[in-house]
């Protein structure tokens, strides 16, 4: 079974697929982390939701929230999540493999060849231009995935209100990361718990 019905996807369709084995997901996994330069988010979001559809927009940003607030890599821990998803543990070694092996040799390589060329302007003017362009994949991304936030069970204004104040928090007041996560994100959770509370009563009111 390769596919299944689910919410819309961005075209509209609502054919959800699957990984059709471990080394599928292991090869999916190894191709995207090879195109992770920098803006690894918008290449995520693009190739699980857009291209292989094995999420809606809906899921992605569910389980990319999860993947955050986990220690290490967050796309490491979202490939390890998708993969135990379909395969369990087997599956997750696989999508962890393919995210890490070529890139570890790829940069294994270039430290290696960058010893000695580091401190060339020409090469520092190539990493803030290649950082720019990752700023600008990252907050396209963002942009794109607005839409999914319409059906979330907090609330169109108070996901706009949350989004804001981990902007001030983190890029105006430059506050700790960790103290965000759990100061913005323990209200998130607090009014998400009630809101869903709410549009479920309990089943002896029913």
């Amino acid at each position: 079974m390769t596919t299944k019905v689910v919410g819309a996807h961005p075209d509209g369709t609502t054919v959800q697929k699957l990984p059709k084995s471990k080394a599928d997901l292991f090869i999916s996994f190894s191709l995207l982390a090879l195109q992770g330069f920098g803006g690894v988010l918008a290449i995520v979001q693009r190739e699980l939701v857009e291209k292989k559809r094995w999420l809606t927009r809906e899921e992605f940003l569910d389980d990319w929230a999860v993947a955050q607030i986990l220690p290490g890599p967050n796309v490491v821990n979202l490939s390890l999540m998708i993969g135990d998803r379909y395969f369990g543990f087997a599956g997750a070694l696989a999508a962890l493999a393919g995210m890490l092996v070529f890139p570890l040799v790829i940069v294994l390589a270039l430290a290696a060849l960058m010893g000695s060329v580091a401190d060339a302007p020409a090469v520092q003017g190539a990493l803030r231009g290649m950082g720019a362009v990752a700023a600008g994949l990252i907050a396209a991304t963002g942009i794109k995935l607005i839409a999914a936030l319409k059906g979330n069970p907090m609330g169109w204004t108070v996901c706009w209100s949350l989004a804001v104040l981990s902007f001030v928090a983190i890029a105006l007041l430059r506050l700790p990361l960790v103290a965000v996560l759990f100061g913005v994100g323990s209200l998130a959770c607090i009014w998400a718990y009630r809101q869903l509370g709410v549009s479920q009563p309990a089943k002896g009111a029913m």
